[in-house]
């Protein structure tokens, strides 16, 4: 093998395949970078039996070829060269040689025989436009739970049903559901598909395809292997699927919304964080809603006190309750709107709190993005 290619290309091609690679992988095989070069120019892939990322890049090819190298070292080599052509090529003790400039690196070449397949992506697609879509994922991913204790937990549910695509997540004290538009092209409109997708490769598709346009993803496999791909340009990511169901967490979004508050969402969000300071960790930062506006009192076990207030208007009775302050900034940060709505829920059981709901405070639209969070039992 030998080719020739630009050095900002390439090197932005290793990145993107290597970026879902773990950081610490049980068989050393998967930590590489396959690279294989024909006359239509470069094919890149990484894969570790849970998700791959593919590209294809354009090189001047003078013999073709298959190499598999270590992913992240070559991906830190790439970033450093100096601004020259790159030409990598298998030296004579089968070693692969890379020359840009003046720089010469010389990396041991792993056994492409022993790399696993890449997934072939196939099944029904559609599209989604790639920026809403990646906002959808920043605004729902941080709600899935981080305890592999409950793998489902720490998934995103993506759900397809008609014109829309909704994405779901919970760790058991919130919900996040974010909704987006979808074109499922030839797919029967009235034909529903859900996909349990690990948080963290969705964000990184998020993080990805921010600017490209439009999104396909689509739904194959079968059975322990059933896997999504989203597709972008030159680009895909595959995953594999969480198996197990999903809790079905919808129905906890309540159909009345005649109790609530509307605040500013940087006001608040500011003032959250300062009043939490005080608070010892993972305790609750109690609210109390009046017409008025919102107060924040917080005591810490240092003798440490802060209280603060911020305008608000409150629709219904007054309301005093307890929120995580990390999970109340984690939502107020998703809302995108200037004024958030604090909307109180009713339970039918008086010894249980009921949960908030926290929506964008827009006029007229319905909303796309709603997030459950359950309050914390504040001691008197």
């Amino acid at each position: 093998m030998k080719f020739h290619v630009n050095r900002d290309v390439f090197s932005e091609a290793v990145s993107f395949v290597v970026k879902l690679l773990p950081q610490r992988n049980p068989q050393p095989i998967l930590a590489g970078v396959l690279i294989e070069a024909d006359e239509a120019g470069l094919s890149l892939a990484a894969f570790d039996y849970e998700a791959s990322a593919r590209t294809t890049i354009e090189a001047t090819v003078d013999e073709p070829g298959t190499i598999l190298v270590h992913g992240r070292l070559l991906s830190e080599i790439a970033s450093r060269l100096p601004n020259a052509p790159i030409q990598i090529e298998v030296g004579a003790d089968e070693g692969i040689v890379l020359s840009c400039g003046s720089a010469r690196f010389t990396l041991a070449s792993m056994p492409v025989q022993e790399y696993p397949a890449i997934p072939e992506v196939g099944g029904e697609s559609g599209l989604v436009p790639a920026e809403e879509f990646a906002t959808a994922i920043s605004q729902v991913a941080f709600a899935a739970s981080r305890d592999d204790v409950t793998p489902v937990l720490t998934g995103v549910q993506l759900e397809v049903a008609g014109t829309e695509l909704s994405l779901v997540a919970t760790d058991r004290y919130r919900v996040a559901l974010r909704d987006v538009a979808w074109d499922g092209g030839t797919i029967a409109g009235d034909q529903s598909t859900s996909a349990l997708i690990p948080a963290r490769t969705l964000i990184e598709v998020g993080k990805t395809f921010t600017h490209s346009g439009t999104i396909q993803i689509a739904f194959s496999g079968s059975g322990d292997r059933e896997i999504i791909a989203f597709t972008a340009g030159n680009k895909t990511v595959t995953s594999l699927l969480i198996k197990g169901n999903f809790p079905p967490v919808r129905r906890l979004f309540p159909d009345q919304t005649d109790h609530y508050a509307v605040v500013g969402t940087a006001d608040l969000a500011e003032a959250v964080r300062r009043v939490s300071l005080v608070l010892d960790r993972a305790a609750p930062l109690r609210f109390t809603f009046t017409e008025e506006g919102v107060s924040m009192d917080a005591a810490g076990n240092e003798q440490a006190r802060a209280t603060e207030s911020v305008d608000a208007t409150l629709v219904g009775e007054e309301v005093t309750l307890g929120l995580n302050p990390q999970y109340l900034l984690e939502a107020l940060g998703a809302v995108k709107s200037e004024f958030t709505r604090i909307t109180f829920t009713s339970s039918d059981n008086a010894n249980k709190l009921s949960p908030v709901l926290i929506t964008p405070q827009t006029s007229g639209t319905p909303e796309s993005f709603k997030y459950l969070l359950q309050p914390n039992l504040l001691l008197r």
